[in-house]
């Protein structure tokens, strides 16, 4: 992983339903300082639509998102 990838902080939300991941991740975002990465773990498979439509109205960039069975994960770039 290069420093660009470089995570600041792992929230495991596994398990929890809609909102709670998208809830969690935007709670989540303001722990990480400008430009580093928040990693996200969840089961929802509704977060696959609803963190990048999260993303794309709060500015912050999805870096990375990827599916493992039921587990997804994502790679968040706070951007403000």
């Amino acid at each position: 992983m290069s420093d660009a990838t470089k995570i600041s902080k792992s929230l495991d939300l596994k398990g929890l339903a809609c909102p709670m991941p998208v809830v969690k991740i935007s709670k989540g975002i303001k722990e990480v300082a400008v430009g580093e990465i928040l990693e996200a773990h969840t089961t929802d498979p509704g977060s696959l639509t609803d963190i990048p439509a999260w993303g794309r109205t709060t500015g912050h960039e999805i870096v990375d998102a990827s599916q493992d069975g039921e587990n997804i994960r994502f790679l968040i770039r706070r951007t403000s």
